[in-house]
């Protein structure tokens, strides 16, 4: 199995992040506070270069991830990580009871692929670390996800406006 078909199932899903993410906080923000009112709305909004620096520093963690290949445990944790990505995405639409930047790709190139891939590698004799991938996978989500929004952060504020 090539490892790059993780990098295109990867840019496709984020292509439509890409393409929706900025602006969707503040056009549902009405909507959403009604449904959840003791949520801070106002933190979750991000600019359209906040998005596209995000999305570029994790293509470079998934090509990172590719390059290892398909046996390594970088190769198996990102997939993971991928693979529950597209599960919160799920959830987020069923929280907000409608669409969510991602949500399409999520349930038609997230989810099929990473079983996809999953079956793929045990069917090649490919040594699956099962939990602890799953568990390595959600802890990269959380780190790679809180990382590069935070560098995003940094690098998409004006200096003028950051609190340090």
């Amino acid at each position: 199995m090539s490892p790059w078909g993780l990098l295109v199932a990867w840019a496709v899903h984020d292509a439509e992040e890409l393409a929706t993410m900025a602006g969707w906080v503040e056009r549902e923000r009405p909507r959403l506070e009604r449904m959840y009112p003791w949520i801070r709305w106002d933190l979750l909004r991000v600019s359209q270069r906040h998005v596209t620096i995000a999305i570029g520093l994790m293509g470079l963690v998934m090509t990172a991830a590719c390059a290892a290949g398909p046996r390594s445990r970088l190769f198996q944790t990102a997939l993971a990580g991928f693979g529950l990505h597209g599960v919160i995405h799920l959830a987020q639409g069923l929280l907000t009871r409608g669409y969510t930047p991602g949500l399409l790709t999520a349930a038609t190139v997230v989810l099929p692929y990473s079983v996809w891939a999953w079956r793929r590698l045990r069917a090649e004799g490919v040594q699956v670390s099962g939990g602890r991938s799953a568990l390595s996978g959600v802890a990269l989500f959380l780190v790679a996800v809180g990382g590069v929004h935070g560098i995003a952060k940094l690098l998409s504020t004006p200096p003028a406006d950051r609190w340090f």
